[in-house]
C-alpha cells in the first residue's frame, strides 16, 4: 500500500519531468547531430610516428623549434586532450609539465567516467538548462572514453540501496531520467532490485529495513593511465610532450599592429638538468588545474582568482568488502555529500570529501575526512560487516579546480562547468569541468585558440579517436600473453588492462623467473599483478623518478601503501640501471618516494594510529597472554626482541627467513626506532588490533603462529594479510 501511494504521488510529476528531459534530449540530440557534420572523421588522421620518442629527444625538439603553433602548460587529462587534439588537426604542438604526467588531481579521482546523477537532480530540481547540457555533456563524452581506450575503462553497475517505500519512486524516476538523457548512448538499462536479490548481489549491504535497491551504470577506469596514454598519444601525433619541464615565465612581445604585449612563449626549465632555454609559440594555453590563476597572474599580476580549490579525499580497503563488479552509491550523506564505494583494481575505494582548502602540490589526506568515510560506509553495510580504521590501505587527497567564470555577470557562483577564457595579451585559459568531459574541453579550448590566434587548422578530430594501447586490443588479448610468454594468468590479465595491445612490448623484456610456472615474469610484491619489467616500461614512457612508477606507472601506491614500500628498493635498483643513477641519487630517491607514501598515501595517518602514547586497553587476562607470547622471544627476559631474538625462535623450529624480511617487520613495530620491539610497543601494538586500528600486522601474526605452530614445526605464514594504514 505504501508503495502504490508513493508512485501515485510521483507519477504526475515524475511524468513531467520524463517529457521535459525527453524534449530537450531530443532538440541536444538533433543539433549535436548536425553540428557533427563538420567534424573530420578520426580515421582520418594517420599518426605521425610509430615510435615513442625518448624524453631527450623531446627536450631536444622544444629547444630546437623555431617556433610552435600551441604550447599547452599543464599535464593532467585538459592539458594532454589539448596537446592531442591540436596535433591532430596538424598544428606544431608543445606540452609542458613541471611533475609528471597525472601527477595531480587526474591521479586521485573518484575514477568514474559520469555524467553526474546528483547534476542531473539539481538540473530537474532547479529547472538549470547549463547544468543539464553538462550532464548531457558529460554523458555523451562518457561514451566516448568507454570507445576510444576499452582496456583503460569499462561500464560498472552502481547500487543505489533504498531503506523508505517512498524513495524508490522517486529514485526510479531520477536514474531513468539519467538513462533517458544519454539516449542511444546509455551504457545499459537501469532496473529495480528487490531487497532478497540486492543481498544477494552486495551481500555485505545492511538488511534492516532495506526495501529493494536500483541499480544503474556508469563507466570506470584507471584515471592515471588514461591519463599517461593520452599524452603518449599526443606524442606519437607529433606533440613535443615534456615531463619535468616547468614553465618560469611568459614570454611577451609587441603586438605589430596594434602596438600591444601579446604573449609568445615561455621560459622553461628541465627540472631533471636544470637547464632553462626560451620556447616560441604564437598561442600559449594555461591548462593546470589548480594552479591555474598561478599561470594568469604570470600574465597579470593584477587579475582576480577565479579557482576555487575543492579538497576530496578517498580510501582504499581490502576488496571483501564490496563485490567484484558492483559499486554502491550513498545519495545523502550525514552531511549532504554524495560517497561512492566501488570496486576498483581488485581492491575497494571509498570517496570522497568536498571541503575548500588551500592549492599545494602535495595535498595530505586528513584523519578526519578518512573517519567521515568510514563511518559513512558503515551505514550501509551489515552489522556482521566490522568496518575498521586498520582496513585502510591507502588514502589520498585530490584538489578539485572549481571555477567561477569572470565573463558571467554573477562572478561568485561557482561553474560546475568548464570554462574559456583569453586575457588581453593572448593567454588562453581552460579551466573547471571534470575528468569525463576533458574531450570536449580540449576541443572548445582549441577552437577558441585557432579563432583568437588565427591559426590555420580544420576542425577538432579526436571524437573516435583511439588512444595508446588500444587499436589491436581485444578481450581476449591476455590469453595470447599467457600462451605466447608464459606469464600468470593474472599478470596476464592485468598487463593487456593497463597497456593494452602494448602489453606484448612489455612481456617481451620481461625477466625469466627459474620456475617452472610462470616462465617469465617477476613480481615486484607477491600479491599485485606488477612486475618488474614495468619499471623497465615505464622509463620508456617517461616516468623519471620511483614516485612516478609507484603512484602512476603502476598503481601500487594508491592500492597499498606497505607494498609500495617493500617495492621500492627493487624499483629504484632497476630504474638506476636504467638512467645511470649514482649510489647518492638512490638514496635520495628512495627517500622521496618513502616521504611521498608517508604525507600523500595515508602512511603517516597509519603511524598515527600506533604511536608511544597509544593507550593499552586489553583486558589483564589478555595482558598476561600477550605478555607470555612476548617472552616466547624474549628468553633473556631484557623487556625488548631484536632479530636476533626472533631469528633464534624461528631456527629452533626449522624456519629460515631473510634479515631484511625481519629487519621490515620489525620496524612496523618499533615506534621509537631504535631498533628493538619493547613490551610496550608490542601491547600498545595488540591493544591496536583488538580495537580495530591495526590490521595485518606481520609481526602479530608471526608471534601468534609461532606460538600456535612451535611443538608441530610448521610452517609460518608472514605475507601481509590486508595490512592497512
Amino acid at each position: 500500500m505504501a508503495f502504490r501511494k508513493a508512485v501515485k504521488g510521483t507519477a504526475l510529476i515524475g511524468g513531467g519531468a520524463i517529457a521535459t528531459v525527453f524534449g530537450l534530449s531530443q532538440f541536444s540530440q538533433y543539433r549535436n547531430k548536425h553540428g557533427a557534420l563538420a567534424q573530420v572523421q578520426a580515421a582520418e588522421v594517420v599518426p605521425v610516428k610509430n615510435h615513442l620518442p625518448t624524453r631527450e629527444q623531446q627536450i631536444l625538439a622544444l629547444q630546437t623549434n623555431s617556433e610552435f603553433d600551441v604550447i599547452v602548460i599543464g599535464g593532467g587529462a585538459t592539458g594532454c586532450g589539448c596537446a592531442l587534439d591540436a596535433a591532430t588537426r596538424g598544428l606544431k604542438t608543445a606540452l609542458l609539465e613541471r611533475y609528471d604526467f597525472s601527477s595531480g588531481t587526474s591521479s586521485r579521482s573518484t575514477k568514474l567516467i559520469h555524467g553526474g546523477v546528483r547534476y542531473l537532480q539539481k538540473a530537474i530540481m532547479k529547472l538549470d538548462f547549463e547544468q543539464y547540457r553538462m550532464v548531457k555533456e558529460a554523458l555523451e563524452e562518457r561514451a566516448h572514453l568507454l570507445q576510444s581506450a576499452p582496456h583503460l575503462s569499462a561500464p560498472l553497475p552502481i547500487m543505489l540501496p533504498i531503506y523508505k517505500w517512498w524513495q524508490l519512486p522517486y529514485y526510479w524516476i531520477g536514474i531513468k531520467l539519467y538513462d533517458l538523457v544519454a539516449g542511444s548512448q546509455c551504457l545499459k538499462s537501469s532496473y529495480v532490485l528487490t531487497k532478497s536479490r540486492a543481498l544477494e548481489l552486495f551481500p555485505m549491504l545492511r538488511k534492516d529495513k532495506l526495501v529493494g535497491a536500483i541499480v544503474y551504470y556508469d563507466g570506470q577506469h584507471n584515471d592515471a593511465r588514461m591519463n599517461l596514454a593520452i599524452a603518449l598519444t599526443a606524442a606519437r601525433y607529433g606533440a613535443a610532450t615534456a615531463n619535468y619541464a616547468e614553465v618560469r615565465r611568459l614570454l611577451k612581445a609587441a603586438d605589430p599592429a596594434s602596438g600591444k604585449p601579446r604573449v609568445c612563449g615561455v621560459r622553461c626549465r628541465d627540472v631533471l638538468t636544470g637547464k632553462e632555454f626560451d620556447v616560441r609559440a604564437k598561442c600559449v594555453i594555461n591548462a593546470t588545474g589548480p594552479f591555474t590563476d598561478s599561470v594568469r597572474k604570470m600574465d597579470d599580476e593584477e587579475v582576480p582568482n577565479i579557482c576555487q580549490p575543492s579538497a576530496g579525499v578517498h580510501i582504499v580497503m581490502p576488496g571483501y568488502y564490496s563485490p567484484d563488479n558492483m559499486g554502491l552509491l550513498d545519495p545523502a550523506t550525514s552531511d549532504g555529500r554524495v560517497i561512492f564505494f566501488l570496486p576498483w583494481e581488485k581492491m575497494t575505494i571509498a570517496g570522497t570529501t568536498d571541503s575548500p582548502t588551500d592549492v599545494t602540490s602535495h595535498p595530505i589526506p586528513t584523519e578526519e575526512d578518512i573517519n567521515f568515510i568510514l563511518s559513512e560506509v558503515r551505514n550501509y553495510l551489515g552489522a556482521d560487516v566490522e568496518v575498521r580504521r586498520g582496513d585502510v590501505l591507502a588514502a589520498w587527497s585530490g584538489i578539485r579546480p572549481l571555477v567561477t567564470d569572470p565573463n558571467s555577470k554573477d562572478t561568485q557562483s561557482i561553474s560546475r562547468n568548464h570554462v574559456v577564457t583569453i586575457s588581453d595579451s593572448g593567454l588562453v585559459t581552460i579551466a573547471g569541468g571534470k575528468w569525463t568531459t576533458y574531450r570536449a574541453m580540449a576541443r572548445d579550448t582549441i577552437d577558441a585558440a585557432i579563432q583568437e590566434h588565427n591559426l590555420k587548422a580544420g576542425s577538432s578530430k579526436t571524437m573516435g579517436l583511439r588512444l595508446e594501447g588500444a587499436q589491436d586490443w581485444s578481450p581476449t588479448l591476455y590469453i595470447r600473453l599467457v600462451q605466447d610468454y608464459g606469464l600468470e594468468s593474472e599478470v596476464a590479465q592485468h598487463l593487456a588492462s593497463t597497456y593494452g595491445d602494448k602489453a606484448f612490448e612489455v612481456a617481451k623484456i620481461a625477466q625469466v623467473t627459474g620456475k617452472r610456472w610462470p616462465i617469465v615474469g617477476k613480481r615486484l610484491v607477491s600479491e599485485f599483478p606488477y612486475i618488474e619489467a614495468e619499471v623497465v616500461y615505464g622509463v620508456k614512457e617517461y616516468a623519471r623518478t620511483a614516485v612516478d612508477i609507484i603512484s602512476r606507472r603502476t598503481r601500487l601506491a594508491f592500492l597499498n601503501v606497505q607494498a609500495a614500500e617493500e617495492a621500492l628498493p627493487r624499483i629504484v635498483d632497476i630504474m638506476a640501471k636504467e638512467l645511470n643513477w649514482s649510489e647518492q641519487k638512490k638514496k635520495e630517491e628512495l627517500e622521496t618516494a618513502k616521504k611521498f607514501l608517508y604525507y600523500e598515501m595515508g602512511y603517516k595517518v597509519k603511524t598515527d594510529q600506533l604511536t608511544d602514547r597509544s593507550e593499552i586497553s586489553l583486558m589483564p587476562s589478555d595482558i598476561e597472554r600477550y605478555k607470555k607470547r612476548f617472552r616466547m622471544f624474549d628468553k633473556d627476559k631484557k623487556g625488548f626482541i631484536t632479530i636476533l631474538d626472533v631469528q633464534r625462535v624461528l631456527e629452533s623450529i626449522s624456519v629460515q627467513m631473510a634479515e631484511n624480511t625481519l629487519h621490515e617487520i620489525l620496524n612496523e613495530v618499533d615506534l621509537n626506532k631504535n631498533g628493538q620491539v619493547e613490551l610496550n610497543e608490542f601491547l600498545q601494538l595488540m591493544s591496536a588490533i583488538q580495537k580495530g586500528h591495526v590490521s595485518g600486522s606481520r609481526l602479530a601474526v608471526l608471534m601468534k603462529s609461532t606460538e600456535e605452530n612451535l611443538w608441530r614445526r610448521a610452517a609460518i605464514p608472514v605475507d601481509r594479510s590486508g595490512g592497512g594504514v
